[in-house]
């Protein structure tokens, strides 16, 4: 009592308080505080709102007692379930669909003065409605003139649109185009509370609202008047970075815009359907949105004065795309694109020219003023006397290849011209001067072109077309743009015979408008242009069109000559150095470990030597890590660059541990190494073998590894290993050696890093470790590789690299659909694999690991089937036995990129894909080579089903160096 408040336009002083009533007296003149806060809530994340529209859709669409038990599930008493189910029965009664993550439903009814309502209902929260009712406001403004007082909730949005005789607006309302609502957005939030109060905060953050006594707080409307007044000088500047900070803090921190623009993604591919519904009164879910809508707007003429003078906030378009990363559109727009679209606008490409002179007169509507010339380069060749030139159109419209493709000349002038004098008697033209040239108008363009120009009208014209006009500069600039690619403000002034700063600010009036957007758009240009934004969407779509059709798909052998190449199979790398290059294109990739130093390394390093990969694990530039047992001691291991083993890192498998490995797992969390025997000693282990059991459990869990490559050659049941425990016989320590088992070899254990834990951050990474390693990335060789969130994610994060110009999207490679993605210079190379008949005769053979990365087949390319008759291909597939696989131990021959031999692991059959004998040839000289100088030995029991000894195969591989012996043909090194 006695306390005097602001309500309205008001101050009132409260005399007594009841217990339902305030009583008050009006206290003119005197302040009063506000008597309430109600400040924006963070509201809920797009991820829980899609769980809860999951959730609801899960109820509507269940039997009642499936409904009640799942809802009874969560932990709600039966009046709370009972409530909830009839809450969404009376809802879907009301609008005849439930809003779900799969659905969204647009609500249309009446208020009390009978003003229309919309509402949309969805769940995904606050963060991505909020952005969105900006750009929904915004466009109730442009389109009906009015504000749309949008309000966001985290159910959805409700719009007020007044009562007019037109058809209320419906979904249409709410649905854009990915760039113009980002666009809109970034507009929009300038003239936003949020911004206004964000911007206060963020000035006192930068010490631009200091205190007179620090030691005092600073009364909040003192602050509030302060940052309004910096705010009206920064206005003055847009590139002050207290305004780019305060745009990026509510782009990115407070509005969830990735979310949003996936929203409409989903919207516009129909992944998410939106339905609509007029109810008479509002529905259940709709009076809840309403009850927020009242709260927000009841004291909205309150508003502070940051809020008030933040709508006249102008923000620097370029600085803001560098603070918020964004590529400029010089890296995308195609130049060939600009050149054809601005032919196409000027009416100059041959499928655009005016026929006849009814063409003529629409030629000077679409474009304003030309000069005789003009007006010639852009008509085709048409008897001016013949009645068909002065018809609207012919019965059947021309074609471009019907019409001749060439243009009138000078000579052609004199019955241009007599054709214009007509159409001017006939009122349809008039004859102007414009900056000293002679030119040609549209009669309705009298008045502008008087009014913007001062340029004088003929006798004569009638008094219907030259009543003034409410923007005639505006208008004359706005065709400018929509006639043309991007240009400079000095061609529109030339071209107009206008200042340069009279277009200037036309321009900056027009962009306000969103109908031209300033930027960085020619390649090889320099400085700011401008460009419609109708125009700037057709360059964009083009440009990209442009860049998936710019390269024809290659035959699929072409990337099997490719991708070995690419992975600089029998390349020219040495050294530790080109072992350091070899792990960076591989880190990540899962392969058997007995394959990395018998077919992966040694393909890829001529003279490879194992001390070079154990000098990179013992300097801590490469670590190594298991992701799973194989049959036997052998099992998936991938090599990573320390430096970035937390991007190229899998999760651990998780497997429940044994209390030994979780005593490992203490000792080795110190972030300490040890030696096997030291390792023993701390967790108290006097039995080798169940260590190392449960040591090499923990490598092939992902969880521990060893500082060399040793250990894992000791495991994988080298000869050294029986010599060596029998060496150690006669020690005092030979009972407890010989019972260790498998030896663990050299090195120390520690634990692996933890992978990196922002799936953003890893995405990106093995978006672009893919790019590097294929080169051609497909859905085959995503998968292929086990990437965790599959083709999906990949798909999505480099269709991001594609906006951004960092890859292209196109059909590369035959009959892998157009879901293939390259930089465009991997896609130059590829096209230099095609083969050139000329040198066809020339056979070029690689022997790879069936599981090495270098091998398209079974991944990027499906494996081929039999060289035999197709009729017979179902008999040949059972008489081999089996089919292809990229399995551990499995090796490939190509020649020249396609698939020539598959072996299985040991040697124990062999599948041929060719016929060819000069193929197989190569193919087995290729084979046996590699065994000798790699493998050690190989035998070989059947080929294609039969016996090995006599085929056709068989002869072939016994000229290669193969022997007979009763199991087979054998190759020893």
């Amino acid at each position: 009592v006695g306390d005097i408040f602001a309500l309205g336009t008001t101050s009132w002083r409260i005399e007594e308080i009841t217990h339902d009533q305030v009583l008050v007296s009006p206290a003119f003149g005197q302040p009063g505080k506000v008597p309430f806060w109600k400040g924006d809530g963070l509201g809920r994340p797009a991820e829980l709102g899609a769980a809860i529209g999951a959730f609801v859709r899960e109820i509507s669409t269940s039997t009642p007692a499936d409904a009640r038990t799942r809802v009874a599930g969560i932990g709600l008493d039966e009046r709370a379930v009972n409530n909830l189910i009839a809450l969404v029965d009376e809802q879907q009664k009301s609008t005849g669909q439930v809003p779900t993550d799969r659905t969204l439903v647009v609500e249309r009814f009446r208020d009390e003065l009978g003003d229309w309502r919309v509402v949309l209902h969805s769940p995904y929260g606050i963060p991505v409605h909020a952005p969105w009712a900006l750009a929904i406001s915004a466009r109730v403004r442009d389109r009906l003139g009015v504000d749309g007082a949008a309000m966001a909730g985290d159910d959805g949005i409700v719009v007020r649109i007044p009562d007019t005789d037109a058809e209320p607006p419906g979904a249409e309302l709410f649905l854009f185009e990915k760039d113009e609502l980002e666009a809109i957005v970034t507009e929009e939030v300038g003239g936003s509370a949020l911004f206004a109060a964000r911007f206060r905060e963020c000035a006192a953050r930068a010490l631009l609202l200091p205190r007179r006594d620090p030691g005092r707080r600073s009364p909040l409307w003192q602050q509030r008047q302060r940052a309004s007044q910096l705010l009206d000088v920064a206005r003055k500047y847009p590139s002050f970075p207290i305004v780019l900070e305060t745009v990026r803090e509510v782009l990115q921190d407070v509005y969830d815009l990735p979310a949003l623009m996936t929203l409409t993604n989903e919207l516009a591919t129909r992944k998410i359907r939106m339905v609509e519904a007029e109810t008479q009164v509002p529905s259940p879910f709709a009076r809840s949105l309403l009850f927020g809508y009242v709260a927000a707007f009841l004291y909205e003429g309150d508003s502070p004065l940051a809020e008030r003078r933040a709508a006249a906030l102008s923000l620097d378009p370029t600085l803001l795309a560098e603070l918020l990363g964004r590529a400029e559109l010089r890296e995308l727009l195609d130049p060939t694109v600009i050149a054809q679209v601005e032919l196409e606008l000027q009416r100059l490409a041959p499928d655009r020219k005016a026929r006849n002179a009814e063409g003529i007169v629409d030629l000077l509507r679409m474009l304003g003023p030309l000069s005789i010339e003009e007006v010639a380069a852009r008509s085709l060749p048409f008897d001016l006397h013949h009645p068909a030139a002065v018809a609207p159109e012919a019965e059947v419209p021309p074609t471009a290849e019907s019409v001749p493709s060439t243009t009138n000349t000078a000579a052609d002038s004199a019955p241009l011209l007599s054709t214009l004098d007509e159409l001017a008697r006939s009122n349809r033209v008039l004859r102007v001067t414009i900056a000293g040239v002679t030119q040609w108008a549209v009669i309705e363009d009298a008045a502008r072109l008087r009014d913007a120009l001062g340029v004088p009208l003929p006798i004569g014209v009638p008094a219907a077309f030259i009543e003034p006009v409410p923007d005639p500069v505006g208008d004359l600039v706005s065709r400018f743009a929509r006639t043309h690619g991007p240009f400079i403000v000095q061609d529109a002034a030339t071209r107009l015979g206008l200042g340069t700063a009279v277009v200037t600010d036309t321009l900056r009036r027009l962009a306000a408008d969103r109908r031209v957007v300033d930027g960085e758009f020619r390649p090889g240009a320099s400085g700011t242009e401008w460009c419609s934004v109708e125009v700037l969407r057709r360059l964009r779509s083009r440009s990209l069109a442009a860049l998936r059709q710019e390269v024809e798909p290659v035959e699929q052998s072409a990337l099997g000559r490719f991708l070995p190449v690419w992975q600089n199979v029998s390349g020219s790398l040495r050294g530790v150095d080109g072992l350091a290059q070899v792990v960076e294109q591989l880190a990540g990739v899962s392969l058997p470990a007995s394959a990395w130093e018998s077919l992966i390394l040694p393909a890829r390093l001529p003279h490879y030597s194992q001390a070079w990969l154990d000098e990179l694990t013992v300097s801590g530039e490469v670590i190594w890590s298991g992701n799973g047992v194989l049959p036997g001691s052998d099992g998936w291991v991938s090599l990573h660059l320390a430096d970035t083993a937390r991007l190229t890192l899998a999760d651990p498998s998780g497997d429940e541990t044994s209390p030994l490995q979780r005593s490992i797992l203490d000792a080795l969390a110190g972030g300490g190494a040890y030696f096997f025997r030291q390792l023993g000693q701390a967790v108290g282990s006097t039995d080798d073998k169940s260590l190392n059991a449960a040591l090499w459990e923990l490598v092939w869990a992902g969880l521990v590894t060893n500082d060399t490559f040793s250990p894992l050659r000791s495991h994988l049941g080298g000869p050294a290993a029986p010599r060596r425990t029998r060496s150690l016989r006669g020690r005092a320590s030979s009972a407890r050696v010989m019972n260790s088992g498998p030896p663990t070899g050299a090195g120390r254990w520690s634990l692996l890093p933890l992978a990196e834990g922002d799936t953003t951050v890893r995405a990106k990474a093995m978006a672009e470790s893919m790019l590097e390693r294929h080169g051609v990335v497909t859905r085959g060789a995503v998968v292929s590789e086990g990437v965790r969130g599959g083709f999906a994610l990949a798909y999505k994060v480099l269709s991001g690299f594609e906006e951004s110009g960092r890859a292209r999207r196109g059909y590369f490679v035959d009959g892998l659909g157009a879901a293939q993605f390259a930089t465009g210079a991997t896609v130059d190379r590829l096209r230099n694999f095609t083969i050139d008949p000329e040198s066809a005769a020339k056979l070029d053979a690689v022997t790879l690991a069936a599981t090495d990365p270098a091998n398209p087949y079974g991944a990027a390319l499906g494996w081929p089937g039999p060289a035999i008759d197709p009729g017979a291909a179902t008999e040949a597939v059972e008489k081999r036995g089996h089919r292809p696989g990229r399995k551990a131990g499995a090796m490939v021959v190509l020649v020249d990129g396609s698939l020539a031999l598959y072996v299985e692991r040991g040697g124990k059959t062999v599948l041929t894909f060719t016929l060819n004998e000069d193929i197989l040839r190569v193919a087995t000289m290729s084979l046996s080579a590699t065994v000798r100088t790699r493998l050690g030995k190989l035998r070989i029991e059947r080929i294609d089903g039969d016996f090995s000894i006599g085929t056709p195969l068989g002869l072939l591989l016994a000229e290669a160096g193969f022997v007979p012996t009763p199991q087979g043909l054998r190759l020893r090194a």
